[in-house]
Order: C-alpha cells, then structure tokens, then sequence
C-alpha cells in the first residue's frame, strides 16, 4: 500500500510539473548546438559506410579481386557488425553514459577504416568492414538518444533529425567523391569525423536523463545548467526528470521480460516494425547499390552519382525543417507513399527495358525515379524511425528496448544488402515490385499503429504510451 501512495504521490508531483511554465525549455544554447554538432559528426561515418560500396564498387573488385559474392558478402559485413554492436548499444549506454559509447565506437569505426584503407587482402577489408560496423551500431542508438535527451521538447525533432542530415551528407560525400578519389582515399575520409567526435566530446555534457538514471544530481544539475544556460531556472525539468526516473524504475527493474509486458508492447512494436519497414523498403539496397542500378539502366554512374551526391543533402533539410511543423506522423505516410509508388515505376521501367520498349527514356526516368524514392525516403522513414525509438520507450526499458530495436534494423538491413545483388539478377523489375508492396503495406501500420510525439517532453510520451496514470489511479 505505501508503494502505490508513493507511485501517486509521484504521479501527482509529475503532473503538476507538466502544468506550470517552464522558459527554460524554449531556449537553445550554444552548449545544444554544440553537443548536437559533436554527437552528429558520427553520423557522418555512418552515412560514409552505408554509401561505400556504391562509390568503391568499381576500385575494390579490381584492385583486390572480388567476385560478385565477395563483394556483397563485404558490404553485407557492416550491417552485420552493425548488427553485434546493436546488441552491446544499450547496456553499454547505461554502464558508460551516452559520451563513453560514443568514445567507444569512435575506437572501433577508425580502426575499421585504416584496416580497409590500408588492405592487403580481403580478411583486412572483411576485418575493417565488421569493426567500424560495429562502431556503427552503437553509433545508430546513442546517438539520437543522446540529442533528444539534451534538447528542448519543442525544437527535439528537428535537432534528432540532424542526425540524418549529417548522414546524407556522408553518403552525398562517397557519391560525389568517388568520381575523382579512389576507395582508399574514401575510407581515410570516413574516419575523419570520428576523430573529431572523439576530440569535442571533452567539451560537451552527459546526457542529464542518465545522470538522473545513475543518481548523481549535482552532475544532473550541472548538465542542465550547461545546456539551457547558467541564468536558467532547471528546477522544473530537474524535478520532471528525477520524477519520471523514480516512477518508471520502481514500476520495475530493466530486463528483457519487462518489454513483453502489456503497457509496452504497443511501444515495442512501432520501434520494431518502423526498422523493419525502413530496411526492406529497399533503402538499404538503393542506397548502397546506386551505381548498380544505374549501370543496369543504362545510364551513366558518372552523372548519377554525381547528381544524387549533390541532391542528398538539400532533400534531408526538407525533413528537418518540416518534422517539428507537420509531426511525425503526417512525414512518415507521405514518405512511405512516395517510397513505394517510385519503387512501382521503377519495376515499371525495367519492365519496359526487358520488352525493348522505349529504350531512349530507360535510363533517364530510373535516374528520376531513384531520385525521387531517396527524397522521399529521406524526409520520414530514413531519419523518423530513430527519432520515435528515442522518444517513445521510458528510461527503465530503454536500454533492452533501445538495443532490439536497432539489432533488428541492422539485421534486417544485413539481409536486404547481401541479398539485393542475387535478387536483381533474378529480375530487376521483381526486386522493385517488392519493395513497392512493403511500402504500401508500411502506410496501414503507420496509419493505425504510430503515435503523434511532436510538442511532447519525452516524460509526457511515455505517460501516454503506457498509460501509467490509468494504471496508478486504478490501484
């Protein structure tokens, strides 16, 4: 009975908290800016590796000999490094802070890059292909938890949304570069972020949302008093946070049983099915084999690196200035229905090309079409399924909860990559018709299933996620 009155009491300290004006949540400092800047410069290696193969296909399979099944198994390692490092991201998040992860996948995505870099053989590029995946795991979870926990609620989304501007802006790099420097060169380029990430975490604070977690509230204090400027007053959002800490890890410890509980499962499948959604779109598969389908096309890689390259990074500021106007949801449907429609056309034209029909315009309307679908991809499903995953799971399920959803995107995505190249010898217009299906498919469970976050603390989108106040107020 004292538990519940403590849950109440709790519960009742939350809600008048939520009531009263806070100013200090509409401020962004330097100190955000910075920490958003520093945090993102990871994921920009990210965007470098998921773009490598398509502006290193050509160079690596000469220079080093790969057969076709060689090379896919090469760009498949990533997100099956990516893949492990899932499984150590949250655990790994808790025990050394959000900065710490960081640090540790900054040692393993530079040792990956040296070792493809400077490759004698095929075991270095294997070796270095699975160790900045790795890095890249972690780098894919505590990254945007890291942003939306230091970031005022009403401008969260569009700071978590750099985290996919910034790797546009790698795969823009690799698509643009690799028309004048060679895959060595391009893999010493990856790297460099993450010794700049490694170098700025000094100069940034923790996340204060695992201060709270670990009990150290002088340090949470400061962490804030850094972030929303020295003059602010944090005692509301200390207090909300250190509220919301205790309800939710006297609710029950963190294990993995807990994610099956009933209050959550709602939460776990929107952050499981957006990955899955994500990856076997085809994103993974465009992406990472441009150079592949245009070549198919018959149009020149050349100009269609090139242009996509030059096209990559203004199309993701679309998503950025519009995720905190129009929300999540309304972003989400429309990239899904973007993303499946030009996926159906491009099925369309290889289907034209294989009856001989219209030759001329081929090429240039598969130029169009995957330009259209990585636009569309890029202002929803590319950066919103990770912005929600850091949103939606309260902080005593967030580390399980945080590490399966991003194992199963990188699984997922390790599938789509290793098996695009088998698929599209099987029939180019089927490969397409495919991902066309499952984004259409992704249009009714984003329409039934995923919840509306833009405006909300992240303590207010757990509440009404797992329905806590109902349960409390029923004991």
């Amino acid at each position: 009975m004292m538990v519940v009155e403590e849950e109440r009491s709790m519960e009742e300290g939350l809600l008048k908290l939520k009531n009263q004006n806070d100013t200090s949540h509409c401020r962004i400092t330097a100190c955000v800016i910075l920490s958003t800047f520093v945090a993102v410069c990871g994921s920009f290696s990210f965007g470098v590796a998921v773009g490598y193969t398509s502006g290193a296909e050509i160079g690596i399979m000469q220079d080093m000999g790969l057969s076709i099944a060689e090379f896919s198994a090469f760009g498949s390692f990533s997100t099956l490094g990516a893949a492990v490092g899932a499984l150590f991201s949250g655990k790994m998040a808790i025990m050394l802070g959000r900065r710490g992860t960081m640090w540790v996948s900054n040692i393993l995505c530079i040792t990956g890059w040296l070792s493809i870099a400077f490759a004698k053989d095929v075991l270095w590029l294997d070796f270095g292909r699975i160790s900045s995946g790795i890095g890249i795991g972690l780098i894919s979870y505590v990254v945007p938890v890291y942003i939306a926990e230091i970031t005022p609620k009403h401008v969260r989304g569009t700071f978590t949304f750099s985290n996919q501007l910034l790797q546009n802006a790698g795969v823009s790099m690799v698509y643009f570069c690799g028309n004048f420097l060679d895959w060595r060169m391009m893999a010493l380029l990856g790297a460099l972020p993450c010794g700049i990430q490694a170098i700025g975490l000094f100069f940034v604070p923790e996340s204060p949302r695992w201060l709270a977690k670990v009990g150290t509230e002088k340090e949470l204090e400061n962490s804030l008093l850094r972030l929303r400027g020295r003059d602010a007053d944090i005692s509301h959002e200390a207090s909300e946070i250190q509220l919301m800490t205790r309800m939710v890890e006297s609710d029950s410890k963190s294990s993995f049983s807990d994610l099956f509980q009933r209050k959550y499962r709602h939460t776990l499948v929107v952050g499981i099915g957006l990955m899955l959604i994500q990856q076997f779109s085809g994103s993974a598969a465009v992406i990472s084999y441009a150079s592949t389908i245009f070549r198919k096309a018959g149009f020149s890689v050349a100009i269609g690196s090139t242009m996509l390259g030059l096209f990559m990074i203004p199309k993701a500021m679309i998503g950025l200035i519009l995720v905190d106007k129009w929300g999540r949801r309304p972003l989400l449907l429309t990239s899904a229905c973007g993303m499946s429609i030009t996926c159906m056309l491009l099925g369309l034209a290889f289907a034209l090309q294989k009856m001989q029909l219209l030759p001329e315009l081929t090429p240039v309307f598969t130029f169009i079409c995957v330009t259209l679908y990585i636009a569309t991809y890029a202002i929803g499903v590319g950066g919103l399924p990770w912005v929600i995953m850091s949103e939606i799971f309260p902080i005593n399920i967030k580390v399980t909860a945080g590490s399966l959803v991003t194992l199963a995107s990188w699984s997922s995505s390790s599938i789509v990559t290793y098996a695009f190249n088998f698929l599209f010898e099987w029939s180019t217009q089927g490969t397409f018709y495919i991902f066309g299906a499952i984004g259409g498919g992704a249009l009714l469970f984003i329409w039934l299933l995923v919840p509306e976050t833009k405006g909300l603390s992240l303590e207010e989108i757990q509440i009404s996620l797992t329905g806590q106040p109902d349960e409390i107020s029923h004991m």
